[in-house]
C-alpha cells in the first residue's frame, strides 16, 4: 500500500509556525543565512520579460526558482476584452519597492525581482512579473505566492478593461 499523499492546502510541516503570515522554513542545510536581495521593483512602461526577472534572481544558493506572470486574458465575467490600461498612482513604485522590502525580510529566500506595467496592454502580454529563487522549492512557492498577494492589495494601479463591443470598465478603481 503506496504512502498517503499531504494534503497541498495545508501548510508545509517546515514552516515555523510562530510567524504568521511569514515564509520562514527551518533549514539546516543551508550553509549561510539567505540573502533575502531584492534585485529588481519596477512599475513602468517597459515590455515585461519573465526570462529575464529569472536571471536577475539566479543564484548558486538557489535550488529554486519559481516565477508568475499575470498576463491579459481575452475574456472578463463572460465578456470579451480586447485590451487593458493600467495606470499608476505617482507613489506606486515607491510602495511596490516598500511591499517587496516588507515580504522579503519575512522569507527565507535568496532574491527576488518583481515589476508591474502600466499603460496599454493587448491580449497576452504580461502586466505583472514575479521571480524568487530560494534554496527549496517550499519558500520559492510560498513567497511568490505571498508577493503577488500583497502587491495585488497594495499596490495603487488600475485597470480599465476594453471590451470587443467598444465599451470600457474601470477594475479597482476608488
Amino acid at each position: 500500500m503506496s504512502e498517503p499523499r499531504p494534503d497541498p492546502t495545508q501548510a508545509h510541516p517546515a514552516l515555523a509556525p510562530e510567524h504568521a503570515g511569514a515564509v520562514r522554513a527551518v533549514d539546516h542545510s543551508r550553509r549561510h543565512p539567505p540573502a533575502r536581495r531584492v534585485v529588481r521593483t519596477a512599475v513602468s512602461g517597459q515590455v515585461l520579460d519573465v526570462a529575464a526577472h529569472e536571471a536577475a534572481v539566479s543564484d548558486p544558493s538557489a535550488g529554486a526558482v519559481v516565477s508568475f506572470a499575470g498576463v491579459v486574458r481575452d475574456h472578463d465575467h463572460g465578456r470579451e476584452v480586447v485590451g487593458i490600461e493600467y495606470v499608476a498612482h505617482p507613489s506606486a513604485a515607491q510602495v511596490l519597492a516598500d511591499v517587496v522590502a516588507q515580504v522579503v525580510q519575512r522569507c527565507e529566500i535568496e532574491a527576488v525581482a518583481v515589476s508591474h506595467r502600466v499603460g496599454p496592454l493587448a491580449v497576452g502580454e504580461a502586466a505583472f512579473v514575479v521571480a524568487v529563487a530560494g534554496a527549496h522549492r517550499q519558500e520559492a512557492f510560498a513567497t511568490c505566492a505571498l508577493l503577488v498577494d500583497e502587491v495585488k492589495h497594495q499596490l495603487p494601479v488600475w485597470k480599465r478593461q476594453q471590451f470587443t463591443d467598444g465599451s470600457d470598465e474601470w477594475v479597482s478603481c476608488p
